[in-house]
C-alpha cells in the first residue's frame, strides 16, 4: 500500500522560502508521474507542478513559473517543491500526488502559510 510523508510546510513571511518533500513507499516510486497540488478551502484543487518519472521533464502552473522548482531522487524515492518568492496568495494545503495511467495515489498534504 502507498504511503506518503509530507512535510516541510509551515508559517513563512512574504517573499520567503519552503521545501516541501514527500517521501513515498510502497509503490514502485520511477514508474510514477510525480505532482504537487494545492488547494483553498472553498476552492478547486490546483495541480501546482509536475515532474515526469525520470526528472527530465517538469511543467508548471502559470501562477508559480519562475518562482517554484519541483526534483525528485529516484534513489530515495522523494520528491521535492522548492518555493521561493513566496507570496499571501500561495498559502494552501499542498498534496504529493503519483500518477500512473489511471492510477493515482495521494499524500495527507502539508499547510503553507504566507503572512503578508
Amino acid at each position: 500500500q502507498a504511503q506518503f510523508v509530507e512535510s516541510g510546510g509551515g508559517l513563512v513571511q512574504a517573499g520567503g522560502s519552503l521545501r516541501l518533500s514527500c517521501a513515498v513507499s510502497g509503490l514502485t516510486f520511477d514508474m510514477y508521474v510525480m505532482r504537487w497540488h494545492r488547494q483553498v478551502p472553498g476552492k478547486e484543487r490546483e495541480l501546482v507542478a509536475t515532474i515526469s518519472r525520470f526528472g527530465d521533464n517538469t511543467n508548471y502552473a502559470d501562477s508559480v513559473k519562475g518562482r517554484f522548482t519541483i526534483a525528485r531522487d529516484n534513489a530515495k524515492k522523494e520528491v521535492y517543491l522548492q518555493m521561493d518568492k513566496l507570496t499571501p496568495e500561495d498559502t494552501a494545503v499542498y498534496y504529493c500526488n503519483a500518477l500512473l495511467g489511471r492510477t493515482e495515489y495521494w499524500g495527507q498534504g502539508t499547510q503553507v502559510t504566507v503572512s503578508s
